[in-house]
Parts: structure tokens; C-alpha cells; sequence
């Protein structure tokens, strides 16, 4: 008797787990927090390799290219696929499976695609690990989870085959930048690390949207001279004299956009790195910013993801071409020469030529594909630099934040003036291009076409 009764309970139990209605997991993922966790992630993971500011925007345009591009295959309707129009892609059809759960796949990309792009994996794994964990527990069935990761993974597979043909894997093996002796004005390393040059062939990089890397060439700067009534000579004191009468307010603007992953300090005949965020970074922060703040979906976040990283590494091909043509001597080599022997800037020097400012051209190329997105005149709470021990600053439109981090340069004693005016000339070139060449709207992409 017993035993049936047992038997009975068990039946019903099972009767009743069978009547159990699914789990609705669709809204598991609504908006792009979780891309914006992992790009995060994948800044903590930039700023502990040490990737130069280059460098680190090749790996965000991939990675977020990757979750955008499950975007515009789940999403014909509302959006456009990017392959096909960026140089050297071709256009793909992905098929999409049914029994997928399209924002889930598309971080899967994000991740498949940005740990291939660093060193240390193990830490993306970690982080991809615990996401996929907390969505595990929000009810996703494990063959929907399954297909959705394998679709973002198949979609990753093909922005990593694109970007092993743009030329950066052969530039690891090309010549490194010899200092040129004798040559008055030329850039010269600084202290207190004196590092050679960083990329002096990031020219070479395949662009996604320029027709090459000199298409912007900005004017010349200044001719060189080391006379005091001289032009150049006045725009070196124009540096010191702003250090000398630096107000606190300037000061928090230098800091805040100081951006530097090179900083060394040194205490006695030690050197130590101090870890930052790059100035691509900084801007890619702000993107999930508004997104969050816009409200955006996974979908919209993911688009301002990749639109800004493709300004951005764009405009560090454009700069970059600039720097080693010119190859300026840096403010603090100057003024230690021929004005004041003992002046140090308020920021560390950067390990690169002078003009343009790359501060300058990416902030202004971010800031105006931003714009176009959110409109300009947008509040911003930009909190991107509070994990690293600055408070937030709060800005009204994109333009306005673009222009007080290229000024920082100058209250940071690493830039002429030139560098910055003519710098965010050549930023604006670089986003008004993207934003004609390239689009993420079906009706706009039919225009363009």
C-alpha cells in the first residue's frame, strides 16, 4: 500500500512539472548592459596588457563590429550589415537559426572576437564565464543557449578572418622608428622611461572606411626654429606660460583626459607603470553611457558601439600618418632645450611625434559620430574615468566634450596649439566621411548606394 502511494505522489509530481509552464526568458537581455560589462572587461583587459591607444581601437572595432553585425542579421528590417561596406569586406548572408536568442548571440560575438584580439584570454574567458552563468539562471532553455552561442561564435568567425587581412599582424615585424640625429625640431624619446616611438607604421593598417591613411593630410605645422621672436618659439612658451599660471580648474580638465596607458612613475632609481585607460577607451565608455542614457536596446547600444570604434580607429590611422611624417618634437624637449631646463608638463609625454594630437582627431571624429546617432546636444554624465580615481564630468552636447579633451592637451604641456585646432579639423574630416561612405539604416544604405 505503500508503495503505492508512492508511486501515485511521484505520478503527480511529474504530472504536475509537466504542466509547468516554460520560463519566459525574453527579457533576460532588454538593453546593452551586458555588452557594456564586457566591454568593460575588455578595457581592463587593454589596460593590463598594455596595448597602445591604436592598438586597443582595432581591438573595440572588431569586437563590437562582431555584436553588431548579429544585430543587423537578426534585424534586416531596422538594420544594415557593415560588410560589404567596409574596405576589403565582403558582404555575408548569415543564416539564422530559429531557436536562437539574438542578444545572447550577439555577446557571445563580442566575446569570441575580443579575447581572440588580446593576450591575456584567461580573464575574458572568467568574465564571459559568470555572464553566461547569471543568463543560464534567467531561464534560457540549454538548446537555445547553445544555438545562440554558436551563431555568435560562426559570426565571429568571419570579423576574425576580416581582420587578419588588415595588415597588423605583418606590421608587428616591421622597422622600428629610428630617432633621426642632427635634424633640428625632429621628436626625440622623453623621460623618464625614454621609450621608443609606438607605431610608426600604423599607417599601413588597412582603413574600414578612408581611401587611405593620408587622405586628411592636415596643413604642415609651423616651421621649425628655436628663435624667440619665431612663431614656433612662441607657441612652446604658450605651453610653459599656461603650466606656470594653471588654474584648478584646468588642472582637473588635464587630468581627466589624460589617457595615458605609458605613465611611468618613478620613485628613487625605481620604475613602475601606472595602468589607464586609452583615449579610445575613454570614448567607447562614453558610447554605453548614452546608450544606457538614451535608453538604446541591446540593438542600438551595439551599433553606437561599433560606429564609434570605427571613428575612432580611423581616426588614429589618419593622426598617426601625420605623426611620423612630421615627426615633431614633443613641447617638454623643446622648452628643457631652449626655455627652461628644468620644466616638466603637468602630464607625462606620450611616446609618440607631436602633430596632430591624437586626443584632438579621435575625440572630435567619436564625438561627431555620436552626435549623428544621439543628436549633439545631449546631457552626458561621463563617469568613464571614475574606476580610475577621478570623478565624473558632466557635459551638454558630444561636441563639447570633444573640445575640452583636446584642450587638455595643451594644460597638460604635451601639445602646441597647432596640434589641437588642426587636429579636430582633421577629426571632423574623418567622422563627416564615415557618416557619408557608410550607414547602419536600410533606407539611408539605399541612398547612399
Amino acid at each position: 500500500m505503500r508503495n503505492l502511494t508512492l508511486l501515485m505522489l511521484t505520478g503527480l509530481l511529474l504530472f504536475a512539472f509537466s504542466c509547468k509552464e516554460p520560463v519566459d526568458y525574453t527579457n533576460a537581455i532588454t538593453d546593452g548592459s551586458y555588452l557594456d560589462q564586457a566591454q568593460t572587461r575588455i578595457t581592463q583587459v587593454i589596460i593590463h596588457d598594455i596595448f597602445s591607444p591604436p592598438v586597443a581601437t582595432r581591438i573595440y572595432s572588431y569586437s563590437s563590429l562582431a555584436a553588431y553585425e548579429v544585430a543587423a542579421a537578426t534585424d534586416t528590417s531596422n538594420y544594415s550589415s557593415l560588410l560589404g561596406q567596409l574596405n576589403g569586406s565582403e558582404k555575408v548572408t548569415f543564416t539564422v537559426p530559429q531557436n536562437i536568442y539574438p542578444p545572447l548571440a550577439s555577446l557571445a560575438a563580442y566575446y569570441h572576437v575580443g579575447t581572440a584580439l588580446i593576450f591575456s584570454e584567461e580573464m575574458m574567458n572568467e568574465h564571459r564565464d559568470a555572464a553566461f552563468a547569471a543568463l543560464k539562471e534567467k531561464g534560457i532553455p540549454e538548446d537555445v543557449f547553445e544555438a545562440s552561442v554558436k551563431f555568435g561564435q560562426e559570426v565571429g568567425e568571419v570579423i576574425k578572418a576580416y581582420s587578419k587581412k588588415d595588415n597588423y599582424h605583418q606590421s608587428r615585424s616591421f622597422p622600428k622608428y629610428t630617432v633621426t640625429s642632427g635634424q633640428e625640431g625632429t621628436w626625440q624619446p622623453t623621460p623618464p622611461a625614454y621609450m621608443e616611438g609606438i607605431e610608426p607604421s600604423w599607417n599601413k593598417i588597412r582603413t574600414f572606411v578612408l581611401d587611405s591613411a593620408s587622405q586628411f593630410k592636415p596643413l604642415p605645422p609651423p616651421p621649425f626654429s628655436t628663435e624667440p621672436g619665431s612663431e614656433f618659439y612662441k607657441l612652446a612658451k604658450e605651453v610653459y606660460d599656461v603650466k606656470q599660471a594653471m588654474t584648478e580648474a584646468q588642472r582637473d580638465v588635464a587630468m581627466f583626459w589624460d589617457c595615458n596607458p605609458y605613465k611611468v612613475n618613478v620613485k628613487g632609481h625605481v620604475m613602475f607603470a601606472e595602468k589607464k585607460i586609452t583615449p579610445g577607451g575613454h570614448w567607447m565608455s562614453i558610447s554605453t553611457i548614452a546608450s544606457k542614457a538614451a535608453k538604446k536596446d541591446w540593438k542600438g547600444t551595439s551599433e553606437a558601439m561599433a560606429l564609434t570604434a570605427i571613428s575612432l580607429n580611423e581616426a588614429f590611422i589618419s593622426c598617426w600618418d601625420e605623426k611620423y611624417r612630421s615627426r615633431l618634437i614633443r613641447p617638454e624637449t623643446y622648452i628643457n632645450q631652449h626655455i627652461d631646463e628644468e620644466w616638466v608638463p603637468l602630464l607625462q609625454t606620450p611616446p609618440f611625434p607631436e602633430y596632430t594630437s591624437g586626443h584632438s582627431v579621435a575625440s572630435t571624429a567619436a564625438a561627431y559620430t555620436l552626435a549623428q546617432i544621439f543628436g549633439n546636444e545631449f546631457h552626458l554624465v561621463d563617469s568613464s574615468e571614475v574606476a580610475y580615481g577621478l570623478p565624473a564630468r558632466e557635459f551638454d552636447s558630444f561636441s563639447q566634450a570633444a573640445e575640452e579633451a583636446a584642450i587638455s592637451r595643451f594644460y597638460g604641456g604635451i601639445h602646441y596649439m597647432p596640434a589641437i585646432t588642426e587636429g579636430s579639423k582633421q577629426g571632423k574630416q574623418v567622422g563627416e566621411l564615415i557618416w557619408q561612405k557608410i550607414s547602419t539604416k536600410p533606407a539611408k544604405l539605399a541612398a547612399i548606394n
